[in-house]
C-alpha cells in the first residue's frame, strides 16, 4: 500500500536522525512515500510545531500519515501518542504538538501508542521518533486499524488557544509564530478584521501601516500588517524582517476601525 507519511522535526538536516526515521518507515512499508514538511522548527519549540502542522496537514489526501517529533521530554512520563483527525493519522510525543489540529477538528480519537509490535525490538530512551513514532506510522501507513495501536484516552495535551479579543471597533491579538522571512503571524484571523483597510494598526505600541493587500504594497523598509496565507493577519516588513525590529518578546497587536 502506497501511502504519504509527512515528517515535521526540529532535527535540521545535519544529522542523521530524518534518514534513521525514513529507513525504518520503509523497512516496514517499502511502497511508503515519505514527505518532509519541515525539519527547521526551532529546538524544543512544540508551540511552533503545533502551527505548522496544523495549517498544512489538510492539503495532503485523507489517511495520510503525519509524523510530528519536537520532543524535549523524550524519555520521560509523557504518553506517546497517535491522533486520527479529519480523516488524518498523526503521531507523535502527547506534549501539545497536535493542539492546533485537535482545537479545529469538531471529533477527534485519541489513543495512546502502547502495542509493542509495532515498535522496533530495542527502544532508546532519547530517540523514540525512531524507535516508536516512525514504525508506528509505517503500520498505519500499511492499513493497521488505529484502535490496534493502544488504548484510547481523552485528555490528550492541548495548548489553550492564543485567541483575540473584539470590543467595538478595537481587535486585539498577540504574535503566534514567526516564519523564515521574520513575518509575525498574529492569532487574528484575517476574516475577522474584515473591510477595515482604514483601520489604524499598533504593534507593540508601534504605530505601522494600516491593512494591506500584499507585501508590495508599503514601501521598501515600512512596516505592514497583511493577510497572510494561513488566514491570520500578519505582521511583515516589505523586504525586510519585522522579527528583528520586534524582537523575542511576542508583541501585542491592536486593531481599530476609526470609521467605527
Amino acid at each position: 500500500m502506497r501511502r504519504i507519511i509527512t515528517l515535521t522535526t526540529d532535527f535540521g538536516s545535519r544529522d542523521h536522525y530524518v534518514g534513521a526515521m525514513k529507513g525504518v518507515m520503509l523497512s516496514v512499508n517499502e511502497n511508503a512515500n515519505p514527505v518532509d514538511i519541515t525539519h527547521c522548527i526551532d529546538s524544543h519549540d512544540v508551540r511552533a510545531a503545533s502551527f505548522v502542522i496544523g495549517n498544512s496537514y489538510r492539503y495532503f489526501p485523507e489517511k495520510t500519515v503525519h509524523l510530528v517529533v519536537v520532543d524535549p521530554g523524550v524519555g520521560s512520563e509523557r504518553r506517546p501518542l497517535a491522533v486520527l483527525a479529519d480523516g488524518h493519522f498523526f503521531v507523535g510525543p502527547d506534549n501539545g504538538v497536535f493542539s492546533s489540529v485537535i482545537r479545529s477538528c469538531e471529533d477527534f480519537s485519541a489513543r495512546e501508542i502502547k502495542n509493542r509490535d509495532y515498535f522496533l525490538k530495542e527502544i532508546s530512551s532519547t530517540f523514540h521518533g525512531r524507535d516508536i513514532f516512525s514504525p508506528v506510522a509505517g503500520h498505519l501507513s500499511l492499513g493497521v486499524s488505529f484502535s490496534e495501536i493502544g488504548p484510547r484516552i481523552r485528555d490528550p495535551e492541548v495548548f489553550p488557544g492564543d485567541g483575540y479579543s473584539v470590543n467595538g471597533s478595537e481587535i486585539r491579538g498577540t504574535v503566534v509564530y514567526t516564519d523564515k522571512f521574520g513575518n509575525l503571524v498574529t492569532s487574528i484571523p484575517t476574516e475577522a478584521v474584515g473591510n477595515r483597510a482604514g483601520a489604524s494598526v499598533t504593534v507593540g505600541g508601534k504605530q505601522v501601516a494600516g491593512i494591506s493587500e500584499s507585501y508590495s504594497s508599503a514601501e521598501p523598509g515600512e512596516i505592514l500588517a497583511v493577510g497572510g496565507s494561513c488566514g491570520y493577519i500578519e505582521i511583515s516588513v516589505n523586504q525586510g524582517r519585522a522579527h528583528d525590529i520586534f524582537g523575542e518578546a511576542p508583541p501585542e497587536i491592536v486593531i481599530i476601525d476609526e470609521k467605527s
